[in-house]
């Protein structure tokens, strides 16, 4: 296993991994993304997102997806948007290895923060997060505007 920073000729392969990680919480319909918005949004003048895979015989069967934010109370933060292993690889250690680089990218960057969101209903992701000591903050309430309500 190698995990390597992601390169746009990645993104056939990043964005394959996104549908099956929607198709795995039941949300295939959700992904708009398509890889021209990928490639001008992660390599474009001004980057919105990092991501690095993790390969195995040469096939990408891992993604762990981030960007930066900015916290009044920590400062600049880095927030984990996906981190998905293929479903035929999980178990391997694959997805430890993909968070691992994603702490130690924000420890590089000499951050205080990291963030993320798991899903209620995936139990396998939230055992796998307390095993990192991941803080769960149930106090907060996630909220969102999506383009029907800007419209």
């Amino acid at each position: 296993m190698i995990i390597r920073k992601g390169v746009k000729e990645d993104l056939d392969a990043v964005l394959d991994l996104v549908r099956e990680l929607a198709e795995y919480v039941n949300a295939s319909d959700q992904v708009e993304t398509t890889e021209e918005d990928m490639l001008k949004d992660g390599f474009g003048d001004e980057p919105v997102f990092h991501f690095y895979v993790a390969e195995v015989a040469d096939k990408i069967v891992g993604l762990a997806l981030y960007y930066y934010g900015y916290s009044t109370w920590k400062g600049k933060f880095l927030y984990l948007e996906d981190l998905v292993v293929r479903e035929t690889f999980r178990g391997q250690g694959i997805g430890k290895a993909l968070f691992n680089r994603v702490v130690s990218q924000a420890q590089e960057d000499g951050l205080k923060l990291v963030g993320w969101q798991v899903l209620a209903s995936n139990e396998n992701a939230i055992a796998f997060y307390k095993k990192a000591g991941a803080v769960f903050q149930e106090d907060w309430i996630n909220c969102r505007l999506y383009k029907e309500q800007l419209d």
